[in-house]
């Protein structure tokens, strides 16, 4: 009701009422910083139907890992050959709108020459980088890490977006056989919403994950309650520091058993319960959902994803896979130069088969005996 602008009688003496001010709604632009329409426009060109992430990102110890799996050396040579296997694969960009970097990769060029950064923008392919510097042990709770890099992060962040990248990634790591305790669950949402925040006034979408490691042999139940309780303190910590959530996307772990839980989940169960893990703990605005694959094989992956499409999402639910993508693309090019169209025909019918999972089209049956191999590692270090 509206104030009266006659006298009120309070306490027994007259005073004259002024009219209440009217708080004027701030709009998104003023919100936090200058780039908020490009960060709104940037998610959305991410998040787009049939799209989703190739995450390339690993560390130069990760790729060499992944190298040696096929008798190569890890070095810059032979991490730059298969970089540039990945970012050249025609027809690439009708699945994948953005493509994460590592830090040498985002300064690097290809074999051809041509700066990586500018042949995913000349294929429609957005640059991304990855900002953390890590993972570190929580002092006296054992088994448990806090994410690295928060300390120059803003000019690194600068730089990063000097260099063509228009958005990055943060990840966090909870484990539930050690706890969460509430120091590391703290830590880790607190360390993803100062993250996104200076993310976010660089100019650059910031991905947020707090990835929920399969370790363990609890039920599905317990990754659900765990993984309720991470997102609701992530969320508290975004909102505190005025992230605008139309410009951000996250980075989930699909809501699973424990690896060595007994039981397994089969695809609709998985989508069941990370649909309701969602609609509880995300906001709507938030633009994109773009799930990790955690270990699982690349058709279990395809197949979870397929399964939470199969009715309309308040988000565009996709995928950012590096192992679920590129697992078929190192077997197929061992290393030598007559297979690189092998290797990125592989790469394409990964993407293409998650493209269609994220449009609830998949059809399993185009899959080999390879697809459903598991790639779980206990303690995974990224």
């Amino acid at each position: 009701m509206a104030l009266s602008v006659k006298s009120l009688q309070v306490n027994g003496a007259k005073r004259s009422a002024k009219p209440m001010a009217v708080v004027k709604p701030r709009s998104v632009a003023a919100k936090a910083t200058k780039y908020a329409e490009e960060l709104i426009q940037t998610a959305k060109n991410i998040a787009r139907p049939g799209h989703g992430l190739l995450a390339m990102d690993e560390s130069n110890a990760t790729c060499g890992k992944r190298l040696d799996s096929i008798g190569l050396e890890n070095n810059v040579t032979n991490r730059r050959a298969y970089r540039t296997i990945l970012v050249n694969t025609p027809g690439l960009n009708q699945y994948i709108s953005g493509a994460i970097l590592f830090e040498e990769t985002l300064y690097d060029s290809t074999d051809c020459g041509k700066k990586f950064v500018d042949v995913l923008k000349s294929n429609g392919i957005i640059p991304g980088i990855k900002v953390d510097k890590g993972l570190a042990p929580v002092a006296n709770f054992p088994g448990e890490t806090w994410a690295m890099g928060l300390e120059g992060l803003d000019k690194r962040c600068a730089e990063y977006y000097k260099a063509g990248a228009r958005f990055c990634k943060w990840r966090s790591v909870v484990t539930i056989p050690a706890g969460p305790s509430a120091i590391a669950a703290r830590e880790t949402a607190y360390g993803l919403a100062r993250y996104a925040a200076i993310a976010q006034n660089a100019g650059l979408v910031p991905i947020v994950e707090p990835e929920i490691l399969m370790d363990g042999d609890h039920d599905i139940n317990r990754t659900l309650e765990v993984a309720e309780s991470i997102w609701a303190e992530t969320f508290k910590y975004l909102a505190d520091n005025k992230v605008i959530f139309e410009g951000i996307l996250l980075k989930p772990s699909m809501v699973t058993p424990g690896a060595e839980h007994k039981n397994r989940a089969t695809p609709d169960q998985v989508a069941d319960y990370t649909l309701k893990m969602l609609r509880r703990r995300v906001p709507p605005a938030v633009p994109g959902i773009m799930f990790l694959s955690g270990g699982q094989s690349e058709m279990e992956a395809t197949l979870n994803l397929n399964a939470m499409n199969k009715t309309p999402n308040p988000w565009h639910v996709s995928f950012s896979y590096a192992r679920a993508l590129q697992n078929s693309t190192l077997k197929a090019w061992q290393g030598k130069p007559e297979n690189v169209k092998a290797a990125q025909a592989a790469l394409l019918k990964r993407a293409k088969a998650n493209s269609d999972a994220q449009l609830g089209k998949y059809d399993p049956s185009i899959e080999s005996k390879d697809a459903s191999k598991g790639m779980y590692e206990k303690g995974y270090v990224y």
